[in-house]
């Protein structure tokens, strides 16, 4: 079998730097943006975690799903499922003014949905981190 350490270190790496860029955006209140970025932090952390345990097949976005195919390699992912799956309302929301019911998604969040997004991600990239190590 193939060694997938680096192409899940480059996942997780980008994972890091996402959420690092939505501290900036939070920080230059493009709460949207912030929003968007703490989702995709989750979902590449989540994708490097499955990377490195030789999952087939990475696919799709939502933390939620991808949490619940890491809980095939290692039950304890139950224990952050629902900070995982809560950053699924950020990925598409905070981008497309028609998955909103009114107005546009620049206006629509605000700095306490940035910190909690963050915040989330934070809880995530950790969890994960003490899963695989050191990178």
């Amino acid at each position: 079998m193939r060694d997938k350490t680096p192409e899940s270190k480059r996942w997780f790496w980008q994972a890091v730097q996402d959420l690092d860029d939505a501290k900036f955006n939070l920080s230059g209140k493009r709460y949207n943006v912030a929003c968007f970025l703490a989702q995709q932090s989750a979902e590449k952390a989540l994708k490097a975690y499955l990377l490195q345990k030789g999952a087939e097949e990475v696919w799709g976005h939502s933390t939620s799903e991808l949490c619940k195919d890491a809980e095939s390699f290692d039950e304890a992912f139950k224990t952050i499922a629902s900070e995982a799956s809560s950053l699924d309302k950020y990925y598409i929301p905070t981008r497309y003014p028609n998955a909103l019911p009114g107005g546009i998604p620049s206006t629509a969040f605000d700095e306490s949905d940035a910190n909690r997004a963050i915040s989330l991600a934070e809880k995530v990239i950790d969890f994960i981190k003490s899963k695989l190590g050191e990178l």
